[in-house]
């Protein structure tokens, strides 16, 4: 029996040191990937002396400075053009997520084989296709303006909230739902009455965030044409006016930090 013991004791030790080891090995692969591809992004790829040297760089920093104060009345147009871009592309992302996330949960999938796939199917490609491709597919297919920005944010916001949406959905209480079943409910009042007051506080604490997110990605939507003040900054730097580029910079930070009070006072109503 001792021995017995004595033998499951050198067994562990020696899987925890091996354990160990392997853990050693990995940390140490992983440190010479990222060393090697820093080599080959920062040292390699990287023209260093058509950078100059860091007074001709400190000098292309300067000419931004100081802002011109004067142009930012006339940025208060293209910001609130940004926050409606936002507004109305989390909107639709809202709405479009309602469905997707119903398809994409496994509990509730109305038929499995076909549903669920089409969710996760539009979840992955909503996640993974940037928001300046995106507006540069509307912008191609509506032309310029704030439409496209609004359904590039749309697009773009789907994936986000539809995916994480569904796994709250996934991973609720099964008491109630079992509780609502047992009194002959339908699966729609299932979902309305033994799901859906449970991933509301969730769903609307992520739409918020998703809001805050959203007034970062309309404010760039405009260098591909898609409205806001992105386009100001844009047509600013191309004709060399960088005091007014700088200005439109401070009209960005300005919004941007308007939007996190705004959602962090919601959150912390809701949540």
């Amino acid at each position: 029996m001792i021995e017995e013991r004595k033998v499951n004791q050198t067994k562990m030790m020696l899987q925890k040191r091996n354990g160990g080891l392997l853990g050693y090995l990995l940390y140490t692969l992983i440190l010479i990937i990222i060393l090697w591809c820093a080599h080959a992004i920062i040292v390699v790829e990287t023209d260093w002396n058509r950078m100059g040297n860091l007074q001709q760089i400190a000098t292309t920093i300067l000419r931004f400075f100081p802002p011109n104060v004067r142009f930012l009345p006339k940025l208060i147009d293209p910001v609130l053009e940004t926050f409606i871009i936002a507004v109305l592309g989390t909107a639709l992302a809202i709405i479009l997520s309602i469905p997707v996330s119903w398809f994409a949960a496994r509990n509730i999938t109305p038929y499995f084989p076909i549903t669920y796939p089409i969710g996760r199917f539009i979840m992955t490609i909503s996640r993974s296709v940037h928001e300046i491709v995106w507006a540069l597919i509307f912008v191609s297919a509506l032309g310029l303006g704030a439409f496209p920005g609004i359904m590039a944010i749309g697009m773009r916001s789907i994936g986000f909230m539809s995916k994480l949406t569904a796994e709250e959905i996934e991973n609720v209480d099964k008491g109630p739902i079992e509780a609502i079943e047992a009194t002959g409910a339908n699966k729609l009042q299932v979902i309305r009455y033994g799901i859906v007051p449970q991933i509301i506080p969730l769903f609307l604490g992520n739409a918020i965030f998703q809001w805050d997110i959203n007034i970062r990605r309309a404010s760039i939507m405009g260098i591909v044409g898609a409205g806001g003040i992105g386009i100001v900054f844009s047509v600013q730097m191309a004709m060399y006016n960088y005091h007014n580029a700088m200005s439109t910079i401070i009209a960005i930070l300005i919004l941007v930090a308007i939007g996190e009070f705004i959602s962090n006072r919601l959150r912390m109503l809701i949540i």
